[in-house]
């Protein structure tokens, strides 16, 4: 996976940093409380890379 960037990610762009299929894998995960925590700025969603990589990890570690 490429270095997660300084700034908040769209769901675009955290979906093709994770290589899913489509956006709509993120908002199925959002809607089941299973992926990288979100928040909302306005109407917009948006992601903390800091939260997505502690997710990352979250998950690696579970998955060993």
């Amino acid at each position: 996976m490429p270095a997660l960037p300084d700034h908040f990610l769209t769901p675009e762009e955290l979906a093709t940093l994770l290589r899913l299929p489509s956006v709509e894998t993120l908002y199925a995960w959002r809607k089941k409380r299973t992926g990288p925590p979100g928040f909302r700025v306005g109407k917009h969603l948006r992601y903390d890379p800091d939260a997505v990589r502690a997710w990352i990890i979250e998950q690696t570690i579970q998955a060993a």
